[in-house]
């Protein structure tokens, strides 16, 4: 089955729980993305889930597809609803990441490459708090992505996003190994919309 470069799955998560574990992070350092030239602003990570082993936070924040074992940060530990979306994905869940863009700020246009569910890897987006002045371009046209939803998007693809809100965008970003069950959860999805 030929999958589109957007879905939005049939989970949903309370926005409000999403911003009080964000609210409960308002000490916790944010690392500045590191390929800075793809963003001009505030592009900023807090690691959830990683690399076994990894405490450098640039190494912490990379999504390195050659490594298997992943742990949760202890950060992770005080956020009981980021917990409740992990747990809603009944595959391999690989790297976990809160990403902010905020007010003011660009990614550039880019591609990642294997970041699509026919590689075996999707990325998972799922809106913690956002603003009706964030666009998020995928190959040309807007996805728009509600607090609590979840988006699939094939980040392999050109893409670029755009905060020209006065609020900070943050998302939860999980990077999900494609296996029969996510598959399966895409088919239905797709059959039923």
């Amino acid at each position: 089955m030929a999958f589109p470069d957007r879905l939005q799955l049939p989970l949903s998560f309370d926005p409000a729980r999403l911003a009080r574990d964000l609210d409960a992070l308002a000490a916790t350092s944010w690392t500045a993305h590191y390929v800075q030239q793809n963003y001009e602003g505030d592009w900023s990570v807090i690691p959830l889930r990683c690399a076994a082993g990894e405490t450098h936070p640039i190494r912490m924040i990379y999504s390195d597809p050659t490594v298997t074992q992943f742990v949760d940060t202890p950060i992770l530990a005080a956020c009981s609803a980021f917990r409740e979306v992990i747990a809603a994905f009944a595959c391999e869940v690989r790297g976990v990441r809160l990403m902010r863009l905020g007010a003011g700020s660009v990614i550039k246009e880019h591609a990642d490459l294997d970041l699509d569910i026919e590689s075996g890897a999707a990325r998972i987006h799922v809106p913690v708090v956002t603003n009706p002045d964030v666009e998020f371009r995928l190959n040309g046209s807007r996805v728009e992505m509600a607090a609590g939803q979840a988006w699939y998007l094939r980040l392999s693809d050109p893409h670029a996003v755009a905060n020209r809100g006065t609020t900070d965008r943050v998302h939860l970003v999980l990077d999900l190994v494609a296996d029969d069950w996510l598959r399966g959860v895409f088919e239905t999805e797709l059959v039923e919309s």
